[in-house]
Order: C-alpha cells, then structure tokens, then sequence
C-alpha cells in the first residue's frame, strides 16, 4: 500500500528533528500559509542507493506528515551522462519504496525556455557574461580557499556583445568548450562557488526528452534553485555537501525575484554513510562496468534494486531511515542497524518454512519402510490464525550437516553417536550408526525413534532433550537454487582515506548451493519472504523464480555474525 504524498495526517507521532522544527515555525509564523512542499530532484545518471531513500523517506514524509505534496523532478541537464533506464529505475524506486509522486512529476528539461530568458534576464541586468577562457584558465584564475580570485578580462565585456553571443551559443555557431556564461558576481568571495560560476555551458548532445532542440545546457547550481521556485516548493532540503551552494542559491533567486513566484528556503542535512558500503556513483559504475557484480541490481549491491532483489523490504527502509533520525553531522551507521530493521519487519510478518542448506541423510531404522505420516508446524508461532501446514514424515530424512558432528565439542546437544535429539514437530530419534564413504565422509547417519514422541500428541512433552533440529523427507522435498548473499566488503569503510576499495571485496559474499525446501515453496510468488527456520530469512528471486524451479535469496541471517567478527 502506497502512502500517500498528499493525504493530511497529523505530526503528533511524527519524531522531533530540526527540519520539522524549521517548518513548525515556519507555521507558527504562517510564512507559507501553512503550505508545505519539498521534492526528491535525482539526476537520471545511474541506480538510486540506499543513501538516497533517507532524502526519499524525509522528503516524501515530510510533505506526507504535514499534508503537503513532494515532487519527483529529475534533474536531467547534462545529457552525455542521462538515459532513459535510469528514470525509468528511479521511479520504479521511489514506487517500490511505498511513495507516490501522484501529478507531481516534472523534468528541469521542462523550464529550458524559461532558463534561457532567465539567462538574457541577467546579462541584460548586467548580471552575467560571456566567457572566453578556457577550463583550465578559469580554473587558475578562481584562486584557493585562502587567496581571492582574479576578474577574467571579458568581465566587463558589454551586455550587447554579451546577448549577442549568448544568442549564437544557442544557435549552435561554436563548438563545445569554445565560451560558457558565467554568473557576475564577486571573483573576491571567501566562498569560491561565489566566485562567478559558470550557468550555461556548449553541448552539442542529444537530450533525451528535448532531441536536439538545444546544445547549450544550464549547470545545476544555476538550474536548481530556479526549478524550485518555478514549482513553488517551499524547504529545499538536500545534504550537507551543498552548504556552501546555498548562497549562491539564493543570489541567482534574489535577481531573479520578480520573475518567480517565491524563494524557497534551502536546508541541508547529514548524508548517510553506512558501513561496508560505497555508494559513490563513479565507485558503483566501476563495479558494474568491471564485472566484480552482476549488475545494478546486484543483490550484494547498496543500489535501491539490488537490495529489492537481496529481500529488503519497503518496511524495513522506512523504519531504517527513521530510526536513523535526520542531524547536521555526518556519521558513520553500522549496517547492522539496517539488517536489524530488516529482522524486526521479517520476523513481524515472513511465514516460516523449512530448508535444508547443507543436506545430510539420516535414516530412521525402525520407521516402516513406506509409511508416511503428517507432522504440523505453525506458519508463525506468534500468530495462531495463520494456522498450521502439513510436513510430511518418512523413513528417509534430510538434516542440517551441522546438526551432526561425530565427535561433539562441548556444549553441543544436536546429534551425535549415542545422542538424541527432536526432530522439530515430530519425534525424538536416538543416533546409532554412521555411514562413511572411502575417504571417510559421513555419508548418512542412522536413527531410530521414539514412536510415543511425537509433538503434539499427548505424553510427548513428558521427555525432555536438549536438542531440537529441523528436517525434511527426501521423498517429498523438493530441491532449490539457494543463493547466500553477505556483505560485498570485508573492512567496514572500504573507499575511506586513500583505500583502494577493490581490495577489501569478500570473495565470500556470493554463495549459490543447491539446497532442499518444502513442496510448497514451489508455488511461492518472485519477491515472497520467508523465514527458513534456524537459517535466516529469505525472498523468491524476483527475476529467476519460475515455477516447479525454486530460487530464493539469502536476505539476512537470523542474527548479526559480523558484530562477533568486528569486536573480535
């Protein structure tokens, strides 16, 4: 169910940060007559990450929580690097994610027009002009973060030369790179974003919703700011790595005053840094592009599609990006916080199967040989009115490897020679003989079975034993692709300092394995989670999945194992 950008519910609930401070009293004050609108502007140039469902959720929520709208605006001016694959995937993003844009969807390729008579606006004024250094002598000439910049010598060019060759720009007279247009303003700012930055640049690229009806584009600090006031957004909020943009946001809006109809207020907060992660743009393309993943929807990936496809839910990215909270001060989030969210939403609402990962017979010795009876497990042991499943039991059994071990250790009460253990919803069998091959692998384990045992049944609780381990009969289980997923890197901040990132990839984190499931999973809808008891939890492979062929992702375990290795 999609939560409504615009539906009016109250902020009671909602938890306490300094944006919802920032628009309380914005509200006390009645600066926008109580309006609220913010928007989500990505550039289409890649897959969105789960850094970006935190600005998703806030931006979204915010205008959720306070009966506004959001926008979903793609930020699509520079076109050598945009395609339509990647719009496509970011709406399909921001869907999944449970928000809904409704006719709020708008392009800054939408106001070219506009931009450009904002353009001649400015040089008319006195405010802009034509540039005819190259890249690299603006650059030498802007100066450091502790020397001022140097006046280019066409600073003062005249406006009407300046309109002039604007308007040649546009008719597409000169080749890329020969002029650009620069904003007038102080080449003296100790804020260098000040120091007359470039708005319109020569692209002779095809645009992907324009064509070729323009090769000059505007840049995004120049296109930002005016995109937002054209659609009356009233809290621009973006992350802190834009601070230093916002005077020069508010100088283009303040020229412009009487040509747009209001002056958003731009707010940053923190970005989110998780662990075991990179989220770099260029970082995520290289790991495409090389073949170390398979994908953008690679489920070991931070991208929005692959952990979809890794069995993230919608739920658990919610409950994340709140739990997280919105500060001012970068941090680092352990990626245990975010499996965690994952548990708690999987735990609440997964029904609960049974796998076998690591298969190892184990025949019943006194069981008849073609007998077959039912055993029933709970689909939820917290919710009775899911109601039970049907297991069925027989001579032939597959158990967990691991729920065997020859020579225990201590403190190890599953199954051994002489041991006995329960078989989860059936009986208590007793371990008496061990098949080995000719190099001396257990091969299958023999049993025999306490009949007056089994669950459910009266008397069966009366003998207690310490071990309880799950099963499957191999006469009615039904084999499945089983693919493990772990973290794609091993150092907890991989691109960090001047760490070649590569060098910490897990070579564990991919694991595929032919495993045994109930018959029923076969039936089970691509995108499904479950919880495959003792094992973890899991989702059917939302592209692979077919029917009578199994496959499922490992989402996340059923407990933290790399907080042990991390405090180790």
């Amino acid at each position: 169910m999609k939560e409504k950008s615009e539906t009016n519910l109250s902020t009671e609930s909602a938890p306490a940060n300094f944006i919802r401070n920032i628009i309380d009293e914005d509200n006390r004050n009645g600066k926008w007559n109580g309006r609220v609108e913010t928007r989500f502007p990505p550039e289409p140039n890649g897959y969105l990450h789960i850094g970006h469902a935190k600005s998703i959720c806030l931006n979204f929520g915010i205008a959720h929580d306070y009966g506004g709208v959001c926008h979903l605006r793609f930020d699509d001016t520079n076109p050598e690097k945009e395609a339509q694959e990647y719009v496509d995937s970011i709406c399909d993003s921001v869907s999944w994610l449970g928000f809904d844009w409704g006719k709020h969807l708008y392009y800054s390729s939408d106001y070219f027009d506009q931009l450009y008579e904002f353009a001649e606006y400015l040089i008319n004024q006195g405010k802009a002009y034509i540039e005819s250094l190259t890249a690299d002598e603006i650059r030498e000439m802007r100066g450091t973060l502790t020397s001022p910049g140097k006046n280019s010598p066409y600073r003062d060019r005249p406006s009407a030369e300046n309109l002039d060759l604007f308007r040649r720009m546009k008719a597409g007279e000169f080749p890329d790179g020969q002029y650009v247009l620069r904003a007038k303003i102080d080449m003296a700012s100790p804020n260098i974003n000040m120091r007359d930055p470039v708005i319109y640049r020569i692209r002779h690229v095809h645009h992907q919703r324009t064509g070729n009806q323009w090769c000059i584009y505007p840049m995004y600090d120049y296109t930002h700011c005016i995109s937002d006031a054209l659609e009356k957004i009233t809290h621009s909020l973006c992350t802190l790595e834009f601070e230093d943009h916002r005077p020069l946001y508010d100088w283009v809006l303040d020229q412009l005053v009487d040509k747009v109809p209001c002056h958003p207020q731009q707010i940053e907060f923190a970005r989110l840094n998780l662990t075991y992660t990179v989220m770099s743009k260029r970082k995520l393309i290289e790991l495409v592009e090389s073949k170390l993943v398979d994908g953008w929807d690679d489920p070991r990936l931070s991208t929005l599609a692959g952990v979809r496809r890794r069995g993230f839910t919608p739920r658990a990215i919610r409950l994340f990006a709140e739990r997280i909270g919105i500060s001012k001060a970068d941090s680092w989030i352990d990626m245990s916080i975010l499996e965690d969210c994952l548990r708690e939403d999987l735990n609440e609402n997964a029904p609960r199967r049974i796998a076998v990962l690591k298969p190892l017979k184990l025949i019943i010795d006194n069981y008849p040989e073609d007998q077959r009876e039912d055993c029933f497990a709970p689909n939820h042991p917290q919710k009775p009115e899911w109601e039970k499943r049907t297991i069925p039991f027989s001579k032939t059994l597959y158990i967990e490897r691991d729920d065997f071990m020859e020579v225990p250790t201590k403190g190890y009460f599953r199954l051994s020679p002489g041991a006995e253990v329960r078989l989860r919803y059936a009986f208590i069998v007793k371990c008496v003989q061990v098949d080995k091959n000719a190099q001396g692998e257990v091969e299958a384990i023999h049993c025999t079975y306490d009949p007056d045992t089994k669950s459910g049944t009266p008397g069966a609780e009366s003998r207690k034993v310490k071990g309880n381990i799950h099963w499957l009969s191999e006469k009615h289980a039904q084999s499945a692709e089983i693919r493990l997923y772990d973290r794609l890197f091993t150092d907890p901040y991989p691109d960090s300092g001047d760490k070649d990132y590569k060098t910490s990839l897990n070579p564990d984190s991919k694991q595929i394995i032919t495993a045994y499931v109930e018959q029923s999973l076969c039936d089970a809808q691509p995108e499904q989670s479950f919880q495959f008891e003792r094992n973890g939890y899991f989702i059917a492979d939302r592209l692979d999945m077919k029917p009578g062929k199994p496959v499922f992702n490992r989402a996340v375990t059923l407990r933290d194992s790399w907080g042990k290795i991390a405090g180790a």
